[in-house]
């Protein structure tokens, strides 16, 4: 096995160990024996057991980010939105075990950054479109970033929910989502209130 080859395989090995026990359940030994490695070998790779999560994770961050960002294809902004929600129940669906890593704490989050730093990168893309529309109807688009992680964070959690339950089936998961979403939009106060006595 070459280099590169090897340290694919400790990747493959130590994103499945990192998605059944998580950072703290996993060690540099289980990976270097799944591997049929020694010890010395990972952290030839990496450094260590924070070094192949680093990447690990940056692996992950990246592929949701892409696929997401990849989805928003143009069209009418529900659309957009569909395809945004789509691509995160395809995310969950098809890269289980990154998800899983994803949605934990990381505890290198100065190297890797977190879920809530991707959640905000996705959120920002969303940002844009929401901006636009927020104009056309009249609403302050200054007011867009807050309803984008609004957005965006709604799907997250639902994501987080369906990774454990699987049902319905994605599309209809994110059906619901948009419509949801979408018509909690259309029906948005210019200068909403709450009902209740509240200071803040």
């Amino acid at each position: 096995m070459t280099g590169k080859q090897r340290r694919e395989q400790l990747l493959e090995i130590g994103r499945t160990v990192f998605a059944e026990r998580g950072y703290d359940g996993t060690s540099v030994e289980e990976i270097a024996e799944r591997a049929g490695v020694s010890k010395p070998v990972v952290y030839e790779h990496f450094g260590g057991k924070e070094g192949l999560y680093a990447v690990v994770v940056d692996r992950e961050m990246q592929l949701l980010l892409d696929m997401v960002t990849g989805a928003l294809t143009g069209g009418h902004s529900r659309e957009l939105l569909e395809q945004a929600a789509f691509a995160l129940m395809d995310y969950i669906d098809t890269s289980t075990d990154g998800f899983r890593i994803l949605v934990r704490d990381s505890p290198v989050a100065q190297s890797t950054g977190t879920f809530a730093s991707l959640i905000s990168d996705i959120a920002t893309q969303v940002e844009d479109i929401l901006g636009l529309e927020f104009k056309s109807r009249g609403f302050d688009a200054r007011l867009a970033p807050m309803y984008s992680q609004m957005l965006v964070g709604m799907v997250a959690l639902t994501g987080q929910w369906w990774l454990e339950v699987r049902k319905p089936d994605k599309a209809t998961v994110a059906a619901h989502l948009v419509n949801l979403a979408w018509h909690g939009l259309e029906g948005l106060e210019r200068h909403p209130r709450l009902v209740g006595d509240r200071k803040g």
